[in-house]
């Protein structure tokens, strides 16, 4: 008979050649799964927010490499490139300013609900009130216009531009010319040329504002008469003189 020791022994030797306990592929691939996902395991886990900033910054980084490796002179050829093509446009912009609309294609300067001149001129100083100087020199511009439209000096003309105006208005009041149409090249720089006014350029409108309504128009039959006197002075004296 065996001994209670060799039954132990032999017990022993029979578990050693036996084959460790394992666990099914899918099933210790979802407990992994499980264990990987809890919370401890992502504190330190980039945003949201980081992680598209460094997809953004790898992009620029291999369309940079990509764009260098094409220049001539690698990494510091591209740069030189970049820089000159800079200088150039900036010195374009200096040069040419802000591209402006042609006056042909300007849109019309009132819209459709009409308003007298004092209307114009109120909202106006609103609108400089509050510091907005786009819409207070496109107001004052209006003004002027209505103005000499109401003094007749003007005719009434739906779809009429701040151009046109101040060429119109030119004739009759020839003293103004120039202020007519710098006002209206700041009206058309502020309503189609994308430029900003400022508190200058409105004050400039509005002292112009103010002397065409203390200007009296030349008439066209008035320049005649005197033309027709002077003619005729001049014959009375060549006629004397003979």
């Amino acid at each position: 008979m065996l001994r209670a020791a060799d039954t132990s022994v032999l017990s022993l030797a029979r578990s050693a050649d036996e084959l460790p306990l394992t666990i099914p592929r899918d099933p210790a691939r979802e407990a992994a799964r499980r264990e990987l996902s809890k919370r401890m395991y992502h504190e330190n886990d980039p945003s949201w927010f980081q992680r598209a900033l460094n997809a953004f910054w790898d992009w620029v980084d291999k369309l940079f490499n990509a764009a260098s490796s094409a220049t001539p002179g690698g990494p510091l050829g591209l740069v030189v490139v970049i820089v000159a093509v800079l200088l150039v446009v900036g010195a374009l912009w200096w040069r040419l300013g802000t591209p402006r609309r042609s006056p042909a294609s300007s849109a019309a300067l009132f819209d459709d609900r009409p308003r007298s001149a004092a209307d114009h001129r109120a909202a106006a100083e609103a609108h400089a009130a509050q510091g907005h100087w786009n819409q207070a020199v496109q107001e004052r511009m209006r003004a002027i216009v209505r103005s000499l439209e109401e003094r007749a000096l003007l005719d009434v003309r739906p779809g009429r531009t701040a151009d046109e105006a101040a060429a119109e208005a030119g004739r009759a009041l020839p003293s103004h010319t120039d202020r007519l149409r710098s006002a209206a090249r700041d009206f058309d720089d502020v309503t189609y040329g994308g430029r900003a006014a400022t508190e200058q350029s409105y004050h400039r409108i509005t002292e112009l504002d103010r002397d065409l309504e203390r200007t009296k128009p030349v008439l066209a039959s008035s320049t005649n008469s005197t033309s027709s006197s002077h003619s005729a002075d001049h014959n009375v004296r060549r006629g004397a003189a003979e």
